[in-house]
């Protein structure tokens, strides 16, 4: 009996001797295929990137790590400190794939956010100046107003009121597109500063500016309406803006009911 324990104690020993023989072996091996060959630093993602985070916080979901040269995929960031702060993540970044300046874009060239659930996207094709001046971007909200001239009413001499309404507020904009040449007013060229007045004046767009929203399907109703037999403004909306007091406006409700008749 004691002979069988001690046989089969020998048996586990002289296993896990010949597992760390060839774990050493490997790692030899391992070692001679990268033997001088140079190593290059690159930058590992370690957590989740969603798309549209700023360069300058996906710092803590990356890690350095030295690999060979020929690993290296090209246009590997070699250097976070050297992203400019403008650039945002082009896509989700997902763990374990090597950081790319490729995948890097300014906020403003951002293709496509993200469409909350249960919403839509709808293009409306607008003049700047119905666009905030074309200084939207990608992820701003907006306000939409929907703003209607006089209707003939059916079968009757009479018209209905020109009517305007702060319809929809803080709708997520999801894509903005600008003309050939254009470029949003918020946007300086390279080298000069964004808040010089003439620089922002130059880089106003003159052409349509497309402009892609995330909205219910009622909303999506009421703005092809609107786009087909009105008129529409978009207002720059922030989380803090007041929704309060709008009201269907009318020429009576502006200048009053003795003027408007």
């Amino acid at each position: 009996m004691k002979r069988k324990i001690i046989g089969f104690l020998a048996a586990l020993v002289l296993a896990g001797i010949g597992t760390a023989a060839f774990v050493v072996y490997v790692e030899s091996a391992k070692d001679k295929a990268v033997a001088g060959e140079a190593l290059v630093d690159v930058y590992v993602v370690s957590d989740t990137i969603p798309k549209g985070t700023p360069a300058g916080d996906i710092h803590s979901s990356v890690k350095a790590t030295r690999v060979p040269a020929k690993v290296r995929v090209d246009g590997a960031v070699t250097d976070l400190d050297t992203l400019d702060e403008d650039l945002v993540a082009a896509v989700d970044l997902e763990p374990g794939e090597q950081l790319l300046a490729s995948r890097l874009v300014p906020a403003n060239r951002l293709s496509r956010a993200s469409v909350p659930a249960g919403l839509q996207e709808l293009t409306v094709s607008l003049d700047p100046t119905r666009a905030v001046g074309g200084s939207l971007a990608v992820g701003d909200t907006v306000g939409v107003v929907l703003s209607f001239e006089p209707f003939d009413m059916p079968d009757t001499d009479n018209q209905t009121p020109s009517m305007t309404h702060l319809s929809f507020h803080k709708v997520l904009v999801t894509a903005v597109q600008f003309g050939e040449g254009d470029a949003p007013t918020n946007a300086a060229d390279d080298g000069e500063s964004a808040g010089d007045d003439t620089e922002a004046e130059a880089a106003a767009p003159s052409n349509q500016v497309l402009v892609t929203l995330a909205l219910s399907s009622p909303q999506v109703e009421d703005v092809v309406f609107a786009a087909e037999f009105g008129h529409i403004w978009l207002t720059a909306e922030n989380a803090d803006a007041d929704e309060s007091g709008t009201r269907i406006t009318t020429l009576g409700e502006v200048v009053g009911p003795a003027v408007a008749q």
